[in-house]
């Protein structure tokens, strides 16, 4: 493995501060130099590593939806890792990938989108059941239909239609969260250390890297990264469609690196999705190339409200059965599973 360079402080990874974008740039050049990195362009074996909504939205301890796990500090210890694991094999890794949740105020998992008979919004947290919305516990708010372009007619047969296609398609009810991955906002962009390991990467690397967002629809979640949990309207016209850029990456790399937040959440349904459309396509042999980068991901822990860590491992030993690896940041990749252990051996 490679060294790590100088200026990584991991006392820093749970701040926000600016990336030093020009000294790095020289740093990475000479860095690439004095280690003999080439070009990513020139691997032979080429490894993609994809990062799940690593943003300051929930990798730091002062914003909204932190994912802090059982430790209480998750998704910062979990980046210190990730950054270390880049840098130690910038060399290996061709190409990085990184989703970024994406949200406006008006949308169908925020307070505003839902009311109760005194014409209260649900706290953060809530989960709205069918079973709330049909016995009129939770209905839609009609002062938000215009916005929507939808009548406070059409607006609640909507999220009738949507709570129960969550409950008929076994996916987690609706969740009332608060305010988050705000587009324009500072939550939303990546966290300042990772951003600056993927920029020292691109340069170091002559490697462009790649920016996938997610969750911009109004009336529909979008955990995963390849389609959205509801994707037609109660009328069957449709949300979102879906984006097929991570079944590409897949195909087009011998490996690829999976990792984010939450384990939970949005990497577990990125995950599946990747899962259930390979095979739907004949191409269940391409299980074998993803790698599950677990030390560096951590499940949705609020203590005394949900705990969703037992969850995340039921699903990642189902993705472990289907084929995929699970591996860590301290293991060295030659002694990984699979391809990426035969060829590095």
């Amino acid at each position: 493995m490679l060294p790590i360079p100088p200026y990584f402080d991991p006392e820093k990874v749970g701040r926000v501060w600016k990336v030093d974008y020009q000294t790095r740039a020289e740093e990475a050049r000479a860095w690439a130099k004095a280690h003999g990195i080439a070009p990513a362009a020139e691997d032979a074996f080429r490894v993609a590593l994809v990062l799940v909504d690593v943003q300051n939205t929930f990798c730091l301890p002062d914003f909204e939806l932190f994912v802090a796990g059982r430790s209480g500090m998750g998704a910062v210890e979990d980046n210190v890792r990730l950054c270390r694991f880049i840098y130690q094999n910038l060399n290996r890794i061709t190409h990085i990938v990184a989703t970024m949740d994406t949200h406006f105020p008006i949308q169908i998992f925020h307070p505003p989108f839902l009311v109760d008979e005194q014409g209260r919004h649900p706290a953060p947290y809530t989960i709205v059941r069918a079973e709330d919305v049909r016995d009129g516990r939770w209905r839609f708010n009609p002062a938000v239909a215009a916005v929507l372009g939808l009548t406070p007619e059409e607006g609640q047969a909507y999220l009738e239609h949507y709570v129960r296609t969550l409950e008929e398609k076994g996916k987690y009810q609706l969740t009332v969260w608060p305010f988050h991955a705000m587009l324009g906002g500072i939550g939303h962009a990546l966290v300042p250390a990772v951003e600056e390991a993927v920029f020292f990467h691109s340069i170091a690397r002559y490697a462009q890297p790649e920016i996938l967002i997610k969750g911009n629809h109004p009336l529909t979640e979008h955990y995963s990264a390849l389609r959205p949990e509801v994707t037609h309207d109660h009328r069957g016209r449709l949300l979102v469609g879906l984006n097929p850029r991570l079944l590409e990456v897949v195909r087009e790399h011998d490996a690829v690196i999976i990792t984010g937040q939450a384990k939970s959440h949005c990497v577990a349904w990125t995950v599946g999705d990747l899962m259930t459309l390979l095979r739907e396509r004949g191409e269940g042999h391409l299980l074998d190339r993803i790698y599950l980068l677990e030390d560096t991901t951590s499940p949705v822990v609020v203590p005394g409200v949900v705990d969703f860590t037992e969850t995340a491992n039921r699903i990642y030993a189902s993705f472990e059965e289907a084929g995929m690896h699970r591996v860590r940041t301290d293991q060295p990749m030659e002694t990984w599973p699979g391809p990426v252990g035969e060829a590095l051996r």
